[in-house]
């Protein structure tokens, strides 16, 4: 791959108003003062942290109510994991089509209606079915919210709107599995899908008052699906992009082995509450949102992302090890507290490196920025929906998958950081022609 991009790959210190972003100054200006839409863009990067947290708690319960293995239970996760990463792939250049507001909408009420249907599901198969329908229209939300971000930023600008974004979205892992531990409190499962159906009904409302058209349409691409690929074609020759595209992937996967293991490996072997692994997630979240604003107020700007990034990464791959170590007894025996502090750091490390990889891999497309993100999203669902099915392996008795599929997706991660995009080497904006046709 060559590092020259098929876009303009601005320096760190790339003004927001470059020449990058043909968006003219006053229509941006007048779009970030809006406090809705920060919100609304905010509550659609939190919808796929909405569709699986708040359903954790719940895990246990399913797998007694439908008479299925934990391993297939944990399919819902993967199915609708995989739904958000295929979806993506198709919603994001629809968008550079078509504009971003009608795909998104579009994308919603289809959210909306699967997921009320999955709270009727009678049996396994289906509701793993719906999942997965349910993440192929969640991915417009979560896939078009970064595509509107890279169209009003660029920058530093962007990775401390991504940083601004976390603060919201992180709420939702907060928030979600606490709500549904409450909800089990005074429904069964069903009662969780049930709430999910009156969020996504909200955040439709929001997107269809709150949220103007971000794409102009002399910026829109013209051509059919043979111009969608050769986009993604030169995205992808782009190595840099690869790089922190790859990077971002594998992060992701950590985060999504804990999210699919932690259920069981807290409430099954440690002997933690629905109640108890739903407020040590939500701390979990409170350490991501902390970090996150620590990236975004006080390092992005003053420190090179790349240096940033490469301390997160550090902390994970530490983290991974550290868990692998205690999972295995090299320590004796350990308790929960040990494991939940392990788990917090390695959380709290993901608030620096996924808005960095994304803000890294988005100043480099700002002609294609809608299947840029669905690469992005695609790549990061792919390798999650992959690696959720690997930590339930060896059954719900020991946490070594877990830790151990942790490991590998972190050193995964800092291979392709390290490999491709070369941050020891100073890299200076290059500008590409956008693919033909478009």
């Amino acid at each position: 791959m060559s590092e020259r991009g098929p876009a303009t790959a601005p320096s760190h210190d790339s003004s927001p108003e470059s020449p990058s972003a043909p968006t003219t100054a006053p229509l941006k200006a007048a779009r970030r003062t809006s406090l809705l839409v920060t919100f609304v863009l905010g509550g659609l990067t939190a919808l796929p942290p909405l569709s699986m947290d708040m359903y954790l708690p719940a895990l246990p319960q399913v797998t007694d109510a439908l008479h299925s293995p934990a391993a297939t239970i944990q399919l819902t996760l993967t199915a609708c994991l995989a739904g958000m990463a295929l979806g993506q792939l198709v919603i994001g250049p629809m968008s550079d089509k078509w504009g971003r507001r009608r795909p998104l909408l579009v994308g919603m009420v289809v959210y909306v209606l699967a997921t009320a249907i999955c709270a009727l599901a009678p049996t396994a198969e289906l509701l793993i079915s719906f999942r997965l329908l349910q993440g192929l229209a969640g991915a417009a939300g979560v896939v078009i919210a970064r595509a509107v971000v890279r169209d009003l930023y660029d920058g530093d600008e962007m990775a401390r709107f991504f940083s601004t974004l976390m603060l919201i979205s992180g709420a939702a892992p907060i928030v979600a599995p606490l709500i549904g531990g409450q909800v089990l409190r005074f429904a069964d499962w069903r009662g969780v899908f049930v709430v999910l159906t009156g969020v996504g009904t909200v955040l439709t409302l929001m997107v269809w008052r709150g949220l103007g058209e971000t794409l102009p349409p002399e910026r829109r691409h013209t051509g059919g699906v043979g111009s969608a690929l050769r986009t993604m074609r030169g995205l992808l020759g782009d190595r840099v992009f690869t790089g922190y595209t790859l990077t971002g992937g594998f992060a992701f996967a950590v985060l999504f082995s804990y999210i699919s293991a932690s259920p069981f490996v807290v409430q099954e072997i440690y002997g933690a509450s629905p109640q108890t692994f739903s407020l040590l997630f939500g701390l979990n979240s409170v350490g991501l949102i902390l970090v996150g604003q620590i990236n975004g107020k006080l390092l992005v700007g003053r420190v090179r992302l790349d240096k940033v990034l490469a301390v997160g990464l550090a902390v994970v791959l530490s983290s991974a090890v550290s868990l692998l170590l205690m999972a295995t007894g090299v320590f004796g025996e350990v308790g929960l507290i040990p494991i939940a502090t392990a788990l917090f750091v390695l959380m709290s490390a993901m608030g620096i490196v996924l808005p960095n990889t994304n803000a890294q891999a988005l100043m480099r497309t700002p002609h294609a920025a809608g299947s840029a993100s669905a690469l992005l999203g695609t790549s990061s669902f792919l390798v999650g929906a992959i690696a959720s099915p690997l930590v339930g392996i060896a059954g719900e008795d020991t946490a070594v998958p877990m830790a151990l599929v942790q490991l590998v997706c972190a050193v995964l991660s800092a291979s392709c950081f390290l490999a491709l995009c070369r941050p020891g080497q100073k890299r200076e904006a290059q500008t590409a022609p956008a693919p033909a046709g478009d």
